[in-house]
């Protein structure tokens, strides 16, 4: 756990933050059927991309060190969500990335650099836009990740990130969400159920 305290949390650009109380384990997935636009042009929700053993919803972003890393300092975790992604659905899981930095839709967050990103990062799941953050203020979500994972009645069952080393695959020694969903698979309790969500605060547009 103490890779977990990495360097970043030193530096005042990068922050833990909230937006109201956090969905608590148990909880039923908010706004399951609400359409989100996805890179390819269709529009999906929840429901859409639920499998059969429920959903892993990852709240992200395109430029965030936390997510895409910063040059040798740290290499970030999107390069570890298609892992999640496929081990997600060899467990009948379903995935959806979701960007709600709604004030920054003219800059490094616009729906045209999520496409490319996408591209670039060769994503196995869908990348929706968030409008005006609804989903992440419905979810309390808070940072980029920011990791949420239901079971087939779309119940909370674990949430935070998604390992305890976002400067190095190699480094991890708390594997939370691949051991959340393999636990969650083999019908076995879920021994972390609820880590701290490091990251970068989700950049809501002021009402």
């Amino acid at each position: 756990m103490k890779k977990f305290l990495f360097s970043f949390l030193a530096s005042a650009l990068f922050v833990v933050s909230g937006h109201g109380q956090t969905l608590n384990i148990g909880d039923t997935a908010p706004s399951a059927s609400y359409k989100m636009m996805n890179i390819d042009g269709s529009q999906l929700s929840i429901n859409d991309i639920k499998g059969e053993n429920g959903a892993l919803i990852i709240f992200t972003c395109n430029s965030c060190p936390f997510v895409v890393g910063r040059g040798e300092t740290t290499e970030g975790w999107e390069g570890r969500y298609n892992g999640m992604t496929a081990l997600a659905s060899e467990n009948g899981i379903g995935t959806l990335l979701v960007n709600s930095n709604s004030a920054r839709r003219d800059d490094s967050d616009s729906f045209m650099k999520m496409k490319s990103h996408a591209m670039e990062m060769e994503y196995l799941a869908p990348y929706v836009l968030d409008e005006e953050s609804k989903l992440a203020n419905n979810f309390s979500a808070r940072t980029t990740p920011h990791v949420f994972l239901f079971n087939g009645d779309l119940e909370l069952i674990y949430v935070g990130s998604i390992d305890d080393n976002v400067d190095s695959a190699e480094g991890v020694e708390e594997h939370f969400l691949k051991d959340a969903i393999t636990r969650s698979a083999e019908g076995k309790r879920i021994k972390t159920n609820t880590t701290k969500a490091v990251g970068c605060s989700i950049k809501r547009a002021k009402s």
